[in-house]
């Protein structure tokens, strides 16, 4: 006599492969997205026409790549993190965050240094790309800096059919898991 199958295991089962199997496509569908806005980007690139800097997070996806300006009328912080020369060295980007024209903040990435000591730098405009982040990366460099690696769109990920990958070897898995587990419910009971 064949035993029934476990009902609530069977359940969890069928409930997360569904899961797993619904969250495959979902990364597919984030792997076209994705695709979409990187060839987006890279068409942003190419433009020479600048654009106003972005002051919103809107104003941002539509200037990200494209070139722009900004006055800060003053400097309220100056901050050092990671960074990439125009010519590849990995060092310093010094980041100011200022007080905008008009009202509102923004960040300039000054430029490069192999010293983490921020820079003197007390606003003016500034001129360069606006990267993924919104911040305008300067170009010329100011402060004395060396000039920063250009933002570039290629830099950004789409690892989306990676993750479907991910989610549909998952499915099988559980399945295969399940179906071992289950064997010998399967099979005609010996006793009889």
């Amino acid at each position: 006599m064949i035993r029934p199958l476990p009902v609530i295991p069977t359940i969890i089962v069928v409930i997360s492969v569904a899961i797993m199997i619904a969250l495959g496509f979902w990364q597919l569908g984030r792997a076209e997205w994705k695709a979409d806005l990187l060839a987006r980007y890279r068409a942003a690139d190419g433009i020479e026409a600048a654009v106003a800097y972005p002051r919103s997070e809107a104003d941002i996806e539509a200037a990200r790549y494209r070139l722009s300006s900004v006055e800060c009328e003053r400097v309220l912080s100056l901050r050092s993190g990671a960074g990439t020369s125009a010519q590849g060295t990995r060092g310093w980007m010094h980041v100011a965050t200022c007080a905008l024209d008009g009202g509102g903040t923004g960040n300039v990435a000054l430029g490069f240094s192999r010293d983490p000591q921020t820079p003197e730098w007390s606003g003016g405009k500034a001129a360069g790309v606006i990267s993924s982040s919104g911040t305008l990366v300067a170009d010329p460099p100011l402060a004395g800096l060396e000039l920063l690696a250009k933002p570039d769109p290629n830099d950004l990920p789409n690892n989306h059919l990676a993750y479907a990958g991910q989610w549909f070897f998952f499915a099988v898995t559980a399945l295969a898991i399940y179906l071992l587990a289950v064997r010998r419910r399967l099979r005609p009971s010996h006793s009889e």
